[in-house]
Order: structure tokens, then C-alpha cells, then sequence
């Protein structure tokens, strides 16, 4: 594949950066690095050391796994939220997208992932043991299980109802407002809104 030769290799590599982002190609990193180029220095020191200070200063919430300042994230220390349900999300964009709905005042649990043998992924790689944890030491009745519904979202759903199940806590899921297959992150605020408020119990 052609690769177009720049009079600067300082610009290349910063296109080079660029382009090692995900969903950004070579011309938009092109655009994007000279769009940077035409700013006042310090504009481009400030956006190039807040993401220097987002990876070397920020946490993840002792509790539920989100990225925080702080040891325990913004969410999980309100004494508003109803600290009886959690929800059982992927990554940290599924957090946010239902956070962003305001339908929904429980705390959350990040998983890291979901289960996908092909890709390597086991129920050791995520943070399953850690919501047993949870709802065997806090005051939990029920579990919303918010995974994707594709094939690995179904089995990692599948997988954390039969360990929920040896438990006191009601398990429910999502009402599939969301299509089969779809990812969470890419659902509209209302339908995602929608499909948290008319969950169902979790069945076989």
C-alpha cells in the first residue's frame, strides 16, 4: 500500500500517532496534525498534557472499576443513587451511555470485557469475582445484567446468571429495545433509556 511521503519527518510521526487511533485514517490524521500546527503553542501543550496527566493520574473506582480522580468514583459515593441495584456493563462507554439516559439512579459494575474464547477472553480475565464480592457484602437485591447481545454477550450474560443465581438477588436484563448484535455504546439515549426501565427478569 502507498504511503505518502512527507517534507518533515516530525509531521509524519505525528500523523503517524494520529493514525494509531482507532476509526482515524491517514488523511484525517493529516488533517489533524496540521490543524494542531496552525494553534498557539500553548493550546497545543494544554491538549497534549491533559492526555499525559488523563494516563498517568487517573484511577479506577474501587468499587464498580470506572475511571476516576478519586479512589472511589463520582457515581458510587452518592448517597442519592440507589446503592440496592447495580448494573452490569462491559467498558466504561457502556457506563456512560446509560448514565447519559438519566433513566437510571443505581450504581453500575464494569466488567472489562465480556467472555469471548476466540479472542482469549476468559471469566477470569474480567471482574466477575469482584461483583460476587459485591453482592455477597453489600446490601444488593438486584442485578441488571446490560451486556451487548451478540453471541459473546449472551454467554457472558448466561455465565454471570448461573453465579448470581446461587445468590439472594433478583437478575434481570435489559428488554430488547436493543437489536441482537448491537453494542450498547452506538444505541440511541431513548431506546437505551427505555430498555434499562422495562428490564425483565433474566431467563433461560
Amino acid at each position: 500500500m502507498y504511503k505518502q511521503k512527507y517534507s518533515s519527518q516530525l509531521l509524519e510521526k505525528a500523523v503517524d500517532e494520529f493514525a494509531s487511533l482507532p476509526g482515524i485514517g491517514r488523511k484525517s490524521a493529516l488533517r489533524l496534525a496540521l490543524h494542531l500546527l496552525k494553534q498557539p503553542v500553548e493550546n497545543v501543550n494544554r491538549f497534549g498534557n491533559s492526555f499525559i496527566a488523563l494516563r498517568n493520574g487517573v484511577k479506577y473506582c474501587s468499587n464498580c472499576n470506572m475511571i476516576t480522580d478519586d479512589n472511589m468514583c463520582s457515581v458510587c459515593s452518592d448517597t442519592h443513587r440507589d446503592k440496592s441495584v447495580i448494573c452490569v456493563v462491559e467498558s466504561i462507554r457502556d457506563f456512560l451511555s446509560i448514565e447519559n439516559t438519566g433513566q437510571y439512579n443505581g450504581l453500575y459494575h464494569v466488567l472489562g470485557g465480556i467472555i469471548s474464547p476466540m479472542d482469549g477472553i476468559g471469566p477470569a480475565d474480567l471482574s466477575i469475582d469482584k461483583l460476587i464480592e459485591r453482592v455477597n457484602n453489600q446490601d444488593v437485591s438486584e442485578v441488571i445484567l446490560a451486556l451487548s447481545t451478540s453471541m459473546e454477550g449472551e454467554t457472558t450474560s448466561f455465565f454471570l446468571y448461573k453465579k448470581l443465581s446461587e445468590l439472594n438477588v433478583k437478575v434481570s436484563t435489559i428488554a430488547r429495545g436493543v437489536g441482537f448484535g448491537d453494542d450498547l455504546e452506538y444505541t440511541d439515549e431513548f431506546t437505551l433509556g427505555k430498555s434499562i426501565e422495562n428490564r425483565h427478569t433474566f431467563k433461560i
